[in-house]
């Protein structure tokens, strides 16, 4: 067994950690009587390496063997605190102190765990006594400030912290601690003079300049991010967190070069969670080229990342595997990152707002719909609060002209379909009553003819792609609106946390986000008659209710330009064709299994996904495995895999099955202006009625039925009635013009007239 040692000692000093381990271990296997310095290189080594469970199973083992070894039990504990086994961590930590009570290690790290558990009194106790018998240790000194930071004691934090870096200027962590906190805030400049200070004092510190690429990013300002980065590139080109933020800080505008970046990282980083889960998101994301392939290629590193264990997913690495799994119809391997009641706390808790969106198609029971009400209270909270730190500057009134001044807030106010559906109102703004301001912050380089077109329209357009929230709601505040209202959410390139500043007396959300967004600041939701929940303490806004539509159809898309084929897809394929278009985020076992009832209840029927993501070969399988195991034949299942070109695919489709709980939106309007019936399932909250309210106003409100038996007995009926849906392929489009939702300048005066009620009242 000497040879062992031997070979262990010679793999150590040649740096082959692996190696030393396994002859380690070899050596104790054969001979557990092995020397206390054995034992307790073996633990140090699993510890370094990152392989905490067996540094557990060796540790305990070591522990049993020499049972007074503070060494071994220090070790051990640190080693549980990273598994997350705080009680155990704990119960080591204090066996060591009780052996050496003297030494600083073990209470260092019982600290640790307490500001890990968020027992912030106890850690400021621990952390304070250390501090006063070595008030020169910057550790203590730095840990004492985090303990009275947990607590909401800032002023005192920062004392702590700037005497930690005082007694030792290269101290990064506090200088860190400090820089966070500000930029936690929403502090940008403040952070930025404190990082730059940083560095004066530790010239070119990663740690630091990746700081300053965070503050300037958090600061919304990308183009000089980038730039920034640019200017570090020729000294630390094999830098892998350069080459992430470079990656991040570009995706939204050139998602090819940033994925180029991302790909770098990884390179030279491959252990690194954050740089691989970063690349996933970007690939998931990435709209060019093989579209299928990179969803594939997503969901194949997120398979990768799970099977070495998601104990160490942060909530952002949570978000992103749910996303790509989602988009490939994983829903087993979805149930692994945890509940909806779970997923949803951890992401409110850390601003994953975008995440919320996802787990609405994922709803069942009544208890689901109130938790994710509370999840979007929990981070509107959380926005407010750090709006209350920053507050926006209150311009004097402005002089009383008679005029209101209405704000309307999103970054796709373009060739997008919140813009689509936007459309009627600038087409027939109320230029008599009404000055209209818009805000963007899209990312793009130009503006595209519907951007043009509002922008022309509008008293002013101010599209600010590099600024951050507290700015955007300065802007806006300056403006002197009478009423804003948000139509983006927290989807891509918007900034809802700018509502959170309340820039405006009177505030509205409309049309981007089919759920409350959770800030008490935000006074109303946009909704009619059929969208507005039966129970009120399914909304956090007021419902604030137009007259007969909530939504009416731009020109844009809902043109004459999409033409419907003569005839019906079964006369021309030979058979019935249900089909859907829906995003896969409303995708649910539950609502397969209903589908399949419908297949299964129409002999020689089949189904169409209209998705970029039949590109990818694991939804394919997972789709038709849900099929299959509802009985139907997966070769029943067809996939047509186009991106922004689909409205003529509609000439394929006799049926479109609407999703539920969270129903269609722009892709219910889109199959009926292409004369195609929809049948939906109404529920009761209101991202569960949105169809109901389409069918409605399109003269086939009997398409929408609160029963999933009706559901299916509907979807049946019509596959069986050749003659309804031949008159609906070719009336359902003059039927729509004629109705409410065809009528956009009714839609319009409705829309500002419900605006001036609202701004007059509160007068």
């Amino acid at each position: 067994m000497n040879e062992r040692l031997a070979a262990a000692q010679a793999a150590l000093n040649s740096g082959r950690a692996a190696e030393a381990i396994e002859n380690l271990v070899a050596a104790i296997e054969a001979d557990p009587a092995q020397t206390v310095q054995v034992y307790r290189i073996l633990l140090l080594q699993l510890y370094q390496a990152g392989r905490y469970e067996e540094g557990d199973r060796w540790g305990t083992v070591g522990a049993q063997r020499f049972p007074r070894d503070y060494d071994i039990l220090n070790t051990l504990g640190v080693v549980r605190r990273r598994l997350k086994r705080y009680p155990e961590a704990l119960q080591a930590l204090d066996q060591a102190i009780k052996l050496a009570p003297g030494k600083g290690a073990a209470h260092t790290n019982r600290g640790n765990i307490l500001l890990d558990t968020g027992d912030y009194v106890r850690a400021e106790q621990l952390f304070g006594k250390l501090a006063r018998q070595d008030p020169r240790n910057w550790d203590f000194q730095r840990q004492l400030g985090r303990a009275l930071l947990g607590q909401g004691k800032k002023d005192a934090a920062f004392v702590r912290f700037r005497q930690a870096v005082a007694i030792k200027k290269d101290a990064i962590d506090a200088w860190l601690d400090m820089i966070g906190r500000l930029n936690d805030d929403l502090m940008s400049q403040e952070a930025e003079e404190l990082v730059d200070k940083a560095l004066a004092a530790n010239p070119d510190n990663s740690r630091l300049l990746e700081a300053k690429v965070t503050v300037i990013r958090r600061s919304g300002q990308l183009r000089r991010a980038e730039a920034f980065l640019h200017s570090l590139l020729p000294r630390q080109e094999t830098a892998p967190w350069l080459h992430y933020h470079m990656g991040t800080v570009i995706s939204d505008y050139d998602r090819e070069r940033g994925n180029v970046h991302m790909r770098r990282a990884v390179e030279l980083d491959p252990e690194s969670l954050d740089y691989r889960m970063a690349l996933i998101e970007s690939l998931e994301r990435t709209r060019t080229g093989d579209e299928g392939a990179n969803i594939e290629e997503a969901y194949q590193l997120i398979r990768e990342a799970m099977a070495k264990g998601i104990q160490n997913f942060t909530p952002s690495h949570l978000k992103v595997a749910f996303e790509v799994l989602i988009r490939v119809a994983a829903f087993d391997e979805m149930r692994q990152l945890g509940t909806i009641g779970a997923l949803g706390r951890a992401w409110a808790e850390s601003g994953k707002h975008t995440a919320l969106l996802k787990l609405l198609g994922q709803v069942v029971t009544h208890e689901d719909r109130l938790e994710l009400l509370e999840d979007h209270r929990i981070w509107g909270r959380i926005q407010e609060a750090r709006a209350a730190l920053r507050p926006v500057r209150r311009p004097p009134p402005r002089p009383a002209d008679g005029r209101i001044r209405l704000g309307l807030m999103s970054s796709d106010l373009r060739r997008h379909p919140v813009g689509y559906f936007a459309l009627p109102l600038f087409e027939h703004l109320d230029k008599a009553r009404f000055d209209v301001f818009c805000y963007s912050f899209y990312q793009g380089a130009q503006a595209d003819p519907v951007q043009k077109f509002i922008t022309d329209q509008v008293t002013a357009y101010r599209w600010n792609p590099d600024v951050g929230p507290q700015d955007a709601a300065q802007i806006i505040a300056d403006d002197q609106l009478d009423m804003l209202i948000e139509l983006g959410g927290t989807t891509h390139m918007n900034k809802l946390e700018v509502m959170a500043y309340r820039p405006a007396p009177k505030q509205a959300s409309w049309l981007g986000y089919p759920h409350s967004a959770g800030l008490s600041t935000i006074d109303y939701l946009v909704c009619d008659q059929h969208t507005a929940p039966p129970q009120r303490d399914l909304l956090v806004e007021e419902p604030l209710m137009m007259p007969k539509s909530w939504i009416a159809l731009g020109r844009m898309v809902f043109s004459d330009a999409h033409p419907i084929t003569p005839g019906l897809p079964q006369d021309r394929q030979g058979m019935i064709t249900f089909g859907t278009a829906n995003n896969p985020h409303k995708y649910n076992p539950g609502m397969f299994r209903v589908w399949a009832q419908v297949l299964l209840a129409t002999p020689g029927s089949q189904f169409m996904f209209v998705r970029p993501e039949g590109g990818a070969e694991s939804f394919r399988r997972n789709i038709r495995m849900h099929f299959e195991a509802a009985g139907v034949d997966p070769e029943r299942i067809v996939f047509n895999t186009v991106r922004g070109r689909h409205m003529p695919e509609y000439n394929k489709v006799d049926i479109t099955l609407d999703t539920f709980p969270l129903t269609g939106g722009t892709t219910t309007t889109e199959a009926l202006w292409m004369g195609v019936p929809v049948v939906s399932l109404i529920g009761e909250a209101f991202f569960e009625r949105l169809s109901a309210s389409i069918l409605v106003n399109a003269g086939v409100g009997d398409h929408a039925t609160e029963d999933k038996a009706r559901y299916v007995e509907i979807a049946t009926e019509l596959a069986a009635d050749h003659a309804r849906r031949l008159h609906l392929r070719h009336s359902l489009r003059d039927q729509i013009k004629a109705g409410p939702l065809g009528q956009t300048e009714q839609f319009a005066k409705d829309f500002y007239d419900m605006v001036a009620r609202v701004v007059q009242a509160g007068a």
